[in-house]
Parts: structure tokens; C-alpha cells; sequence
């Protein structure tokens, strides 16, 4: 079986996320997502987020047939563990961190960068700029 591993908020969905779900299972046979916490989010990206919290977070994910399994992390050292956990055999990740280090990706068999879909963007849905996302 040929474990897949994606990660991140997954805060408000949109087509780009649905886009990379399909992607990332084209690329094996088990898709494991990782999602941070409510407080990492916050940590990460500002106080009013995230918009969702983690369990709805999850249950929305879980629901998602390319998904099989959904669980969190709220530090980079339980991100890190996880990946060595689920030894994936493939790491996707948004082709914006090409040239950056990618946590966990050591522990990946091969690391996969994902293409944007369009201007689909969790921060400018939640900023009222859904035109430049429709």
C-alpha cells in the first residue's frame, strides 16, 4: 500500500483543497492528512482564526472520499513525528515551497509539489475577495 501525506489548517474548504485531496490520492493508495490545532492556527495565523475549529475541522475532512484518515498535530516536533509514524511514500506539498524546508520530508520517500488551482486562496475567501476565488 502506498501512503500519502498531505498537511495543513483546511480551514475554510475551497476547489484548490478538493483539487489537492485528488491529486494527492492519484498519487497512491492511503491519503493521510494532517491538520493543525486550533492553537497552532491561531499561533500561526492571527487571532481570529481559525474560522472552523479542529473537530469540525476533521469531520468535514473525514467526509471527503479521497481522505482516509485525518489527525492532528500542534507542534512541529508531533508534525515531524507523525510523518516518521505514517513513513509516507509520497509528501505533497503547494509548489510555493519549493526552495524552503519542508518539515517532515526527510521521512518521506518522495517529496511532490502541487500547483495552485487558480486564485483559490482560504485567506481571501475569509477577506471578501471571492471574486478573484469563484
Amino acid at each position: 500500500m502506498k501512503v500519502v501525506w498531505i498537511n495543513g489548517c483546511f480551514d475554510i474548504l475551497h476547489r484548490g483543497h478538493i483539487e489537492l485531496f485528488k491529486f494527492a490520492k492519484e498519487n497512491g493508495d492511503f491519503l493521510v492528512v494532517g491538520i493543525d490545532t486550533d492553537r497552532r492556527v491561531s499561533k500561526l495565523k492571527g487571532p481570529t482564526r481559525p474560522f472552523n475549529n479542529q473537530e469540525d475541522r476533521k469531520y468535514i475532512l473525514e467526509s471527503i472520499g479521497y481522505i482516509n484518515k485525518v489527525v492532528y498535530f500542534d507542534t512541529t516536533e508531533q508534525l515531524e513525528n507523525m510523518i516518521k509514524l505514517y513513513e509516507p511514500d509520497v509528501m505533497i506539498v503547494g509548489s510555493d515551497w519549493r526552495g524552503h524546508k519542508v518539515i517532515g520530508s526527510e521521512s518521506a520517500k518522495k517529496l511532490v509539489y502541487f500547483d495552485r488551482i487558480d486564485n483559490y486562496s482560504t485567506t481571501k475567501i475569509l477577506e471578501g475577495k471571492r471574486d478573484v476565488c469563484i
